[in-house]
């Protein structure tokens, strides 16, 4: 009998582990932002599901109670507990919003957030002259991209306010790349800049050849993105892939105008929220994310 343990001990140990399977899944709610131009792409990961996405415009003069709220307001409407958000990981291409999205989570949640910036782990061998330049949009898309394509060079094309290219090695090595004017900014700029020329859908036209001045713009920006795609694939492979193939990612807004052609090898809406999630997880040896006291 003395080496039985007592019922209370066997009812203190359940107790523990259902304190521990609680607090466990709470480590599991990550709260990702990516901060571009013209909009805030969100999303929480419930362990390695993307349990919910979400977008809202952004303007650099934004206010932390506005963000707080907003943020707030979308999980709850979509039946997430902003209690059980563990950790906040932010990528930004707009400095301005930085202050007020660091007092936002501080008031709001309360957590100092991740930024992935200059200095923070990311398994790449950035190869910029001067890597402080490398858009932490860009990074995130690398980072998510090597985790699904592990020895494999990699393209990946990002249509956003602006597209921008990135080249990535075999070896993890993020090269650079290229940016130019987005579908939308294309357009914006062709109507503002024009007398005659207004502002039209982005969609992929009926014929390359349009039949009207709407139908000759949306060609004019369709066909224009796709063959830049296709050239510039080609000209990275012999330029800085020595002659070998890559895989073409497509990701942002307008990535899926180009499905049916087939342009990409994958398609991935959602690759700069799982490389935060995964810049996340590789600096939380040293975790950049505490709650505040």
């Amino acid at each position: 009998m003395s080496g039985e343990r007592p019922p209370r001990d066997a009812a203190v140990r359940a107790v523990s582990r259902g304190l521990y399977f609680l607090f466990s899944r709470r480590l599991e709610m990550l709260l990702t932002l990516d901060v571009g131009n013209s909009h805030i792409f969100g999303g929480v990961f419930e362990g390695d599901s993307l349990r919910l996405k979400f977008r809202k415009s952004s303007r650099a003069d934004v206010a932390s109670d506005e963000i707080g709220v907003f943020l707030k307001g979308v999980l709850r409407e979509n039946g997430v507990d902003a209690g059980k958000i563990s950790g906040i990981a932010v990528c930004s291409v707009v400095p301005e919003l930085s202050y007020s999205l660091r007092s936002a989570c501080a008031k709001y949640f309360p957590m100092e957030p991740f930024f992935l910036q200059a200095g923070v782990k990311t398994g790449l061998n950035i190869k910029y002259k001067n890597p402080a330049e490398v858009g932490a949009d860009r990074i995130a898309n690398a980072v998510g991209a090597v985790q699904l394509y592990a020895g494999r060079n990699i393209i990946i094309v990002d249509f956003g306010t602006a597209t921008t290219f990135c080249a990535i090695t075999k070896n993890r090595d993020y090269l650079g790349g290229l940016i130019m004017p987005g579908p939308k900014t294309a357009m914006e700029s062709l109507a503002s800049r024009t007398a005659l020329l207004r502002t039209v859908e982005i969609v992929r036209p009926a014929s390359v050849v349009g039949k009207t001045t709407a139908e000759s713009i949306q060609s004019g920006i369709y066909y224009s993105n796709l063959a830049a795609v296709r050239e510039i694939r080609s000209l990275i492979c012999r330029e800085d892939f020595g002659g070998e193939e890559a895989v073409l990612v497509g990701t942002g807004g307008f990535c899926r105008m180009f499905e049916q052609y087939r342009l990409f090898d994958a398609i991935l809406p959602d690759l700069v929220l799982s490389g935060l999630k995964a810049a996340y997880s590789l600096n939380q040896k040293n975790p950049a994310s505490a709650r505040v006291k």
